[in-house]
């Protein structure tokens, strides 16, 4: 998998500064108009004052907190660039990330000294350096970019690194949600997504893998429908975290279509290749995962994914056909494009009935109406439970995530009634997004406190962001390890 870039933390020292040859990353605060910190002096007097020349011009008001600027080939120094960012010693987390980002993504083969003295947040610079300066590689056959050093100077390292720990393990587990999304499907098929999340047995988790054979005797005609026209099979692949004590697991659950054609209600072909996404739901659980195993969480999670592959073939589920669930309700499949909430009922059920958990938080690019509604900028929040929204939410504005509660009810619910079996898996274009979510509803028991996350518009986007470049995002797994924390481990 991509790994973050490692990052050193040292105390300050004013002599390296003249014959370091990579980058150096000078962090300011807005309201600077002449060299002030230590560091920013000594440069000053290297470059012959063009520091301050730079700070007292206007250009400088007109960069935006996190923003940076750079000074290419500055005479006196053997740098290749000194970039001036915008971020104070007091700036807020939000900003301290999106000046990390803004160095990170400038990272080139020689590296990078970072000059961030007693900047309270300097964890946060890292944490946001390591993740805007991933790259998805692995398929080019060129020369790999090449990163080198990391290096931040702050005055108390060791309080630094101490703080960065645990957002590295975040990193690692936003890297590998990214990783899962960006791949093909030709080669992360419902197997090999088995196998990367087998292998996190050496982090500590029990992960369990459940096939076909056994999905059968479980009862999910709901999830094995779906995947019935494909060579790859489908599988339930359970991950579980005990760092807690004897209390009920929470439960994370994940789509994970690892290609979807719709079907035999088959998807047009522009965009099509984009639905190598359509597991994204269940790479924001592997993330997530992974993250509480490397920084050892003091909590019980258990997270599951339903990893299918919908393809037309002579043996696929057709329009009409009736399935049904593990739970036991009947489902006339209207449309075979509507198959991620025909795998998450099935999971969802078997997560409730196995792990009786103390809540419930599902995760899945499920439809496109959900892109209609709220853009690219928030996923689709739904819930049963104010206390566990609100919690979620809280957690995703801490983290930068954009999330928003969208309305269910009644009227809605009311249509996915069916002619010959208990329901219909799709009510009709109007409301997509929200029919889908009183679908899933009706496989959560009445005592349980659930969310689910439509991560359709935000689990993969055309354009870079403030902490990633364009492709897989890995949203969610920075709001979701900060519930955790928040919830269980306070």
């Amino acid at each position: 998998m991509t790994h973050p870039l490692p990052i050193q933390f040292q105390e300050t020292d004013l002599e390296a500064l003249a014959r370091f040859e990579g980058r150096l990353a000078l962090l300011v605060a807005p309201d600077d108009t002449t060299a002030r910190s230590p560091a920013a002096r000594r440069l000053n007097r290297l470059t012959k004052g063009a520091l301050n020349r730079f700070l007292g011009a206007e250009a400088w008001t007109k960069v935006k907190p996190g923003e940076g600027v750079d000074l290419a080939w500055p005479a006196g120094l053997a740098a290749e660039a000194l970039q001036i960012v915008k971020a104070g010693p007091r700036a807020d987390a939000a900003t301290a990330r999106k000046a990390g980002a803004a160095i990170g993504r400038a990272v080139g083969k020689s590296g990078v000294l970072v000059l961030a003295g007693s900047m309270q947040r300097a964890a946060e610079v890292s944490f946001g350096l390591a993740l805007r300066a991933y790259d998805f590689e692995p398929h080019k056959t060129g020369t790999p970019t090449a990163r080198g050093a990391v290096t931040m100077m702050v005055t108390k390292p060791e309080e630094v690194a101490a703080a960065a720990k645990p957002m590295a393990a975040v990193a690692e587990g936003v890297f590998f949600t990214r990783d899962l999304v960006n791949e093909p499907a030709n080669v992360l098929t419902t197997y090999d997504f088995a196998a990367r999340l087998a292998a996190m047995q050496e982090l500590g988790l029990e992960v369990e893998i459940l096939a076909e054979e056994e999905l059968t005797k479980l009862g999910m005609g709901a999830l094995l429908g779906v995947g019935q026209g494909s060579e790859s099979p489908s599988k339930v692949v359970v991950m579980q975290w005990n760092g807690g004590g004897d209390e009920a697991p929470f439960a994370l659950v994940g789509k994970g279509v690892v290609f979807d054609t719709g079907g035999i209600s088959i998807k047009p072909a522009g965009g099509m290749e984009d639905m190598t996404m359509d597991m994204g739901g269940a790479g924001v659980v592997a993330g997530v995962m992974r993250t509480l195993a490397l920084r050892r969480a003091k909590a019980n999670v258990v997270g599951l994914v339903g990893l299918v592959e919908n393809m037309p073939d002579g043996r696929a589920q057709r329009p009409g056909d009736v399935v049904k669930s593990m739970k036991g309700d009947t489902i006339e499949v209207i449309n075979t494009d509507a198959e991620g909430r025909l795998v998450l009922a099935d999971v969802l059920w078997y997560a409730q009935e196995r792990f009786k958990p103390s809540g419930i938080i599902n995760l899945a690019t499920l439809t496109g109406a959900i892109i209609v509604a709220l853009g690219h900028e928030n996923t689709g929040v739904f819930s049963n439970d104010d206390g566990l929204c609100d919690a979620l939410l809280k957690a995703c504005r801490a983290e930068g995530e954009g999330a928003w509660r969208m309305p269910m009810g009644d009227a809605y619910d009311a249509k996915l009634k069916s002619r010959i079996a208990d329901m219909m898996n799709v009510g009709g274009r109007d409301g997509g997004a929200i029919t889908a979510a009183q679908f899933l509803k009706r496989f959560i028991k009445d005592d349980m406190p659930w969310c689910h996350l439509d991560i359709a518009g935000t689990a993969l986007v055309k354009a870079d962001t403030t902490l990633a470049p364009k492709g897989a995002t890995g949203w969610g797994v920075m709001a979701l390890d900060r519930l955790i924390r928040d919830k269980f481990e306070a």
